[in-house]
């Protein structure tokens, strides 16, 4: 038994199958309010009282929250078969239409077997020049003592590098602008909006539902747009082409709606994500300069005055290691929904059909029994004798199983070099008197403007 194992011991599960405990309601009415007011605090909450497998009602169904890695594990992998997309899912498709995130089912493994082609290694490692490239032109405006948003400014960065690599050069800024102004507000609609917990038809006249729907028709304009001048012969070697290309068995190739949808959910899922791990990795070496001048240590030591490239990316352990013990602390995706096709047991509670299921990272990532002192910064967890001696599934940040997020190598490659070029020119200090505010959303989001810091050159 590790030390680990042996200072958080976990109580023995018993082998008969129960009925799991949670706080009580039978429609479940003052759980949906206490979710939505503070859903991370609430979801911790539930673990720490009500343990591993925890039940409650919302809104009149039966909801789960699993806590336990070995149980998420059996969520994820092995009854994968009877778990569909959970109902929040449905929301979604408002936005992303039937992309990876949203579809199931053999819609999902046809473009999963599709979308897999432009995300094989040989083809990830070539998307590292133009992040390179495109992160080094835009940080070149940036001056010393300069201050910046940080989230916007990641936001900024993140979308010119996936407009590249998806689109090539076929995205002009003001296209780039369009798209992330559109996202913003797609966002704000998935945060907690009253349209999106009660899943209110589109055509219903509020304001939020009108700039919504503004936002999808903005980003369809530009997206059609595009897919027609490719269509129509102009070729280029980016992302795009190859999911245009992309060819099943029988020869069959994505429509221009997949097309659309497959490229929505990738500005999502690539640009909001990658955006939110720089922007909570910046935040925490401004908190942490021992940290940093490691990170900096290593960069100097290894690029020595050049830039990245994706042969780096193995050379520097520590820049990954900081990278994802700030996704332990600040998963971009804080939690991960299935709904039980068939009747389970999971950790020896029984599972209806019909059940939602939530497994929350935020939960799991700040698990003492698993990461003693949670609330800590601390990269060298990800050593690899440390990490070893970790369960499989207490860490998920791209989730697991079938359904793992297919970009997880793209987006740990683009956040290193991202960070490595920052942070090789640049020191970003948090101005006085902020203090980090989240705003569970589809992603985990900094609340209200975000945070300010002043740029210090760092050469």
């Amino acid at each position: 038994m590790s030390q680990q194992a042996a200072d958080h011991p976990v109580t023995p599960r018993s082998r008969v199958t129960s009925e799991a405990v949670g706080p009580p309601g039978v429609l479940g009415a003052r759980n949906l309010m206490r979710f939505a007011t503070n859903q991370l605090a609430f979801l911790r909450n539930l673990a720490d009282e009500y343990g591993d497998v925890v039940e409650l009602k919302m809104l009149g169904r039966p909801w789960f929250l699993v806590n336990h890695p070995d149980d998420i594990e059996a969520v994820m992998v092995k009854h994968a078969r009877v778990m569909g997309r959970d109902d929040y899912a449905k929301v979604l498709e408002r936005a992303l239409g039937f992309g990876l995130l949203t579809s199931e089912g053999e819609l999902w493994k046809r473009q999963r077997r599709l979308m897999s082609q432009a995300f094989v290694p040989k083809r990830i490692q070539s998307y590292g020049g133009a992040m390179v490239r495109v992160t080094e032109a835009a940080v070149k405006g940036w001056r010393h003592g300069q201050e910046i948003n940080l989230h916007q400014e990641m936001s900024r960065i993140t979308m010119e590098v996936v407009a590249d690599v998806l689109f090539g050069a076929g995205v002009s800024a003001t296209d780039g602008e369009t798209v992330r102004g559109a996202m913003e507000v797609i966002n704000e609609f998935f945060a907690n909006s009253p349209e999106a917990i009660a899943k209110l038809a589109p055509w219903v006249p509020t304001p939020r539902n009108f700039r919504m729907r503004r936002a999808i028709a903005q980003i369809d304009e530009l997206i059609f747009r595009i897919i027609a001048r490719r269509r129509a012969g102009e070729q280029r070697d980016d992302l795009l082409g190859t999911l245009l290309s992309a060819e099943d068995a029988d020869g069959a190739r994505m429509s221009d709606q997949q097309l659309r949808d497959e490229a929505v959910t990738l500005f999502l899922a690539e640009h909001e994500t990658t955006a939110l791990t720089l922007a909570h990795t910046l935040f925490l070496l401004s908190k942490h300069p021992d940290v940093e001048r490691k990170l900096h240590a290593e960069l100097k030591q290894t690029l020595g005055d050049r830039s990245p490239t994706a042969d780096d990316v193995k050379a520097l352990p520590y820049t990954e290691r900081v990278i994802k013990e700030s996704m332990r602390l600040f998963p971009p995706a804080w939690t991960t929904g299935r709904e039980a096709l068939e009747a389970v047991d999971i950790g020896g509670h029984h599972i209806p059909k019909g059940a939602q299921i939530l497994l929350s990272q935020w939960v799991v990532h700040r698990d003492p029994r698993w990461f003693p002192n949670p609330e800590g910064f601390d990269p060298d967890r990800w050593t690899p004798e440390r990490a070893k001696e970790l369960p499989r599934f207490a860490y998920f940040p791209f989730g697991g199983g079938p359904r793992v997020c297919i970009g997880n190598h793209f987006a740990m490659m683009e956040a290193t070099l991202i960070l490595a070029v920052i942070a090789e020119r640049w020191r970003l200090d948090l101005l006085p008197g902020q203090e980090l505010e989240l705003e569970p959303s589809v992603t985990l989001r900094q609340k209200g403007p975000g945070l300010r810091v002043r740029l210090t050159t760092q050469r």
